[in-house]
């Protein structure tokens, strides 16, 4: 049930409360400077802001309206339900802010919003400026992105093209989730981090327009409108939940190479075509590269043994932890290495009750991780976890279940870019620019973190 902004008027209790969290934010960050003084501040903030969320006062929210919001393109990435949102977040909310200037002077960052009205870190209106704090202190203004002109247009069916074909990183890839649910099912095959089955049923019940299928027609329609109007978007991800048996008559790879195909016999060219799968057989990695498909993501989630199978019971049942592995390095061959680019959910291994409970400890396992990837000359990717509330591990432990610590976090940063840099490997390509300031990759600092000189951006 929605409340009042009345009733959601903070209590001089919790104005103090929300300032010292800040105030112990910003300490955190501090020591973390100190600690590890070549990571850019920007990197610590957005992990922060990552990790935690952000909350909107009902002046911000009502202004954030006007421009891009929240496409919930796979994932709902907020640490509160729909139903918990009393000021209707799910509808208003920016899919992402980019934080410049402030007491730090920051370069442009681009951050994705998970929505948390719990958060020290906060969004308010001061004038015609948004501005983000963290407790009482001022941290920066924040840019939000326009409405382009394909959000606001419909395909034939009446279907919203923004519905069909989102686009994140400030414009740069149309996000493609061509299957909106997974059929590992259950708490015996369930990743435990994942909420995409239930942000499905949240996100219906809400009375978005979502379908479990999105028809090939439709999704060719809206890419075509995209065409037309926009030059920004660089790239495309097809993705969506596993396929353990048969999707309408087809597997996996058969499932989203039948939409590459369509989509570079129509559009050759015109974007950088990518997959996440599953760590596919060779034979049904093939599929998927001569569909078009030149970037794959094979996501391996969690690197140590022992939580892998915790974490990922159904990927561990029907695939194996070492073979998914094996799968992923075959893909170098299939692909080229520096095009194979498996995503790991940083901070799970930190998670209640399973996980490490030292920060030091969680990032030496993961960088067993990259070191193995990276010395076959592909390159992992993170995505920051926040704990989101229709999530197995989250239902289950509730409150119990904090997100990993900001030194986590900084410390990976720290290990992925010093293990990029002594492998020698490319900037990971599809992800846009690298680099302070320049970086559009929004759900994790990895591209931040790159160092090129000046004349190499792009």
């Amino acid at each position: 049930m929605k409340t009042s902004s009345a009733d959601n008027a903070p209590s001089p209790r919790q104005v103090l409360q929300t300032q010292q969290a800040g105030d112990d934010r910003l300490a955190e960050i501090g020591r973390l400077q100190q600690m590890l003084p070549d990571l850019p501040v920007e990197t610590l903030i957005k992990e922060d802001l990552l990790r935690l969320g952000i909350s909107f006062s009902r002046e911000a929210l009502q202004y954030c309206a006007s421009f891009k919001s929240k496409s919930y393109f796979i994932f709902s990435f907020d640490m509160v339900s729909i139903n918990e949102m009393n000021q209707q977040e799910n509808l208003h909310a920016p899919e992402e802010i980019q934080l410049v200037d402030g007491p730090w002077n920051l370069r442009r960052t681009t951050v994705s919003v998970r929505v948390n009205p719990s958060s020290p870190w906060n969004a308010t209106l001061d004038g015609e400026s948004l501005l983000l704090r963290c407790g009482e202190e001022t941290i920066s203004t924040i840019q939000l992105q326009e409405i382009p002109e394909y959000y606001q247009k419909n395909l034939a069916s009446g279907q919203p093209v923004h519905e069909v074909a989102p686009t994140i990183e400030w414009g740069y890839l149309v996000y493609l989730t061509v299957y909106r649910k997974c059929q590992y099912f259950g708490f015996k095959e369930e990743c435990t981090f994942c909420d995409i089955n239930e942000n499905y049923r949240q996100q219906v019940s809400a009375g978005r327009p979502y379908r479990t299928v999105k028809p090939l027609d439709d999704v060719l329609e809206a890419l075509a409108i995209i065409d037309e109007v926009d030059d920004r978007s660089k790239a495309y991800t097809l993705t969506g939940g596993s396929i353990t048996s048969k999707l309408r008559g087809q597997g996996e790879a058969e499932f989203y190479a039948s939409y590459a195909r369509a989509i570079e016999e129509r559009f050759c060219g015109r974007w950088i075509p990518k997959a996440v799968t599953q760590a596919l057989p060779v034979e049904e990695q093939r599929i998927l590269k001569d569909a078009g498909i030149r970037i794959f993501h094979p996501n391996y989630e969690i690197w140590d043994q022992r939580l892998f199978s915790i974490i990922c019971p159904g990927k561990e049942s029907y695939v194996g932890r070492s073979e998914w592995h094996r799968r992923i390095i075959a893909a170098g061959d299939v692909f080229g290495a520096e095009n194979v680019i498996p995503n790991f959910v940083a901070g799970i291994e930190m998670s209640h009750p399973h996980g490490y409970t030292d920060p030091e400890a969680a990032v030496d396992s993961t960088r067993e991780g990259l070191e193995f990837f990276m010395s076959h000359g592909i390159c992992p990717r993170f995505t920051v976890w926040c704990p989101e509330p229709l999530s197995p591990l989250v239902k289950e432990h509730g409150n119990l279940q904090p997100p990993a610590p900001l030194e986590y976090h900084a410390r990976l940063l720290v290990a992925w870019r010093d293990c990029h840099r002594e492998h020698k490997l490319p900037i990971p390509p599809g992800y846009g620019p690298p680099g302070a300031g320049q970086a559009l990759f929004s759900v994790s600092s990895f591209m931040d973190v790159i160092e090129v000189a000046a004349e190499s951006r792009s």
